[in-house]
């Protein structure tokens, strides 16, 4: 797919996302892309956004959460943001999550969703989500769920690095173990020349909402360093 879309790489991509089979005792795959009316959302959102050849900075979270991606299959994008902020119309139930209240409001600094996404292509280390006793379980909350994982994580990645990714610096979203995962990983593999870490949305919203202002001017900062070393 040299000469497809960035569009067409990712939905290429979604259509054959499979995580291992075997996973600790209790842990659940969310895997949206398997319902017929989220692919529809997805399709839409992705030919809308990024149907060019254009290169993206890639932008990593930790896996999907069952309110966001999980649902609408599109990172850090929970069906009112899918609606209002990128125009898709869903029939999703109209449920917020905090992450993606953050991101778009970030997103909404930065000039709108269509010019965000002509720079950044937001995903994850895991690009499918976990549950377990129904609540968010992270890719790293396990050490058996990240032995299994691996595999699966330095597959997908090297996939999504060919959809045109910028290779001298991508950004993540979690200073901690998401961080850590990640920077270990690009070590050994040179994915990316630099990895610039910024804290999670969830984090900031739940323990930091006083001081809003402050971490999108952050990311501000961030983002357009990111642009900036491409």
């Amino acid at each position: 797919m040299r000469d497809a879309t960035f569009a067409a790489k990712v939905l290429h991509f979604y259509a054959r996302l499979r995580a291992p089979r075997v996973l600790p005792e209790g842990v659940e795959i969310m895997n949206p892309h398997r319902d017929r009316r989220v692919r529809s959302y997805v399709e839409k959102f992705f030919l809308k956004f990024y149907g060019d050849t254009a290169p993206r900075i890639l932008v990593f979270g930790i896996n999907p959460g069952r309110f966001g991606a999980g649902r609408t299959g599109v990172m850090f994008t929970d069906p009112v943001a899918l609606e209002l902020d990128c125009g898709i119309q869903n029939h999703l139930e109209k449920r917020r999550e905090m992450s993606s209240e953050f991101i778009y409001d970030f997103i909404g600094h930065c000039g709108g969703a269509r010019d965000f996404y002509g720079r950044f292509f937001l995903t994850a280390v895991s690009p499918l989500g976990f549950v377990r006793n129904g609540l968010n379980f992270n890719y790293y909350d396990d050490p058996r769920l990240l032995r299994r994982l691996r595999p699966f994580i330095l597959r997908t990645m090297r996939e999504q690095l060919a959809f045109g990714a910028c290779r001298d610096a991508a950004i993540v979203l979690g200073t901690g173990d998401n961080y850590r995962f990640l920077s270990a990983l690009n070590e050994e593999y040179r994915f990316f020349g630099k990895l610039l870490p910024l804290d999670h949305p969830r984090f900031i919203m739940q323990y930091r909402r006083r001081r809003l202002a402050e971490y999108r001017s952050k990311y501000l900062e961030v983002f357009a360093a990111a642009a900036d070393i491409q």
